[in-house]
């Protein structure tokens, strides 16, 4: 798989939010295995995540990503919050968010998709799924759907 390019040639641009060293480790590796071309940008808390996005302090020249994955129980601000907050911003809102995470309770999975999360995946715990399921993720929503243009 050599992962899917915008109309214009660049690579998408994927943000992932995760506090977990184990979890990130895994998310690039099934990047670099299956080949995909995408740039895989990493923040390990809510905080730092919502400043990346508004372009804040050591942020300021980060690219806008096309794609977030975003862990629910984050430190400083938890993923909730963090989603919430992308939501509701005029500027953020169309960014597809996938919430990437552990739990697999019914009120994280209804409170996710309240605050219009485009998709709920809870992350398997064997290495071999994980890496198919983020596959999945970049197939579906690098090369399957239409992502918006970015602002």
């Amino acid at each position: 798989m050599t992962g899917a390019v915008r109309q214009d040639g660049t690579p998408i641009e994927v943000l992932l939010v995760e506090d977990d060293p184990g979890d990130v480790l895994m998310t690039q590796e099934a990047f670099e295995e299956h080949k995909v071309r995408n740039r895989l940008t990493v923040v390990s808390d809510g905080a730092e995540a919502l400043a990346y996005l508004r372009r804040e302090g050591a942020y300021e020249n980060a690219l806008r990503p096309d794609l977030i994955l975003l862990d629910l129980n984050l430190p400083r601000r938890d993923g909730r919050e963090v989603l919430e907050e992308i939501k509701k911003d005029d500027d953020l809102c169309r960014i597809p968010v996938v919430v990437l995470t552990t739990s697999a309770a019914d009120e994280d999975i209804l409170r996710s998709y309240q605050l219009h999360a485009n998709a709920y995946v809870t992350k398997p715990v064997d290495f071999e799924r994980f890496i198919s399921v983020i596959r999945q993720i970049d197939e579906f929503f690098v090369s399957v759907v239409k992502l918006p243009p970015r602002a």
